[in-house]
């Protein structure tokens, strides 16, 4: 039996890209390898799961802009707290 990590972060917290998330094939309309979120890139977590194998962590983020991607822990990273809460970054 696999055992499931606990997640690092929670639904609702806003997070930031630490690197480029890049096309894996989960945006079919999207050219292989095309740049999803650039590093830097601010969203919102919007589920948190598990990999159903290696019992990891995964994360559906909301980015700025309405995409939403899968991201692992190690391609996010908290907000740094001077990023605008969502309702003001939209105004």
């Amino acid at each position: 039996m696999i055992d499931i990590r606990e997640p690092r972060f929670r639904w609702g917290q806003r997070v930031a890209a630490q690197i480029d998330l890049a096309n894996d094939g989960s945006y079919p309309e999207q050219p292989a390898d095309a740049l999803l979120a650039p590093a830097g890139s601010l969203g919102e977590i919007v589920q948190v799961g598990h990999h159903a194998e290696a019992g990891v962590p995964v994360y559906l983020v909301e980015f700025e802009g309405g995409r939403v991607i899968g991201c692992l822990e190690e391609e996010i990273a908290p907000a740094s707290p001077r990023a605008l809460p969502r309702a003001t970054a939209a105004a």
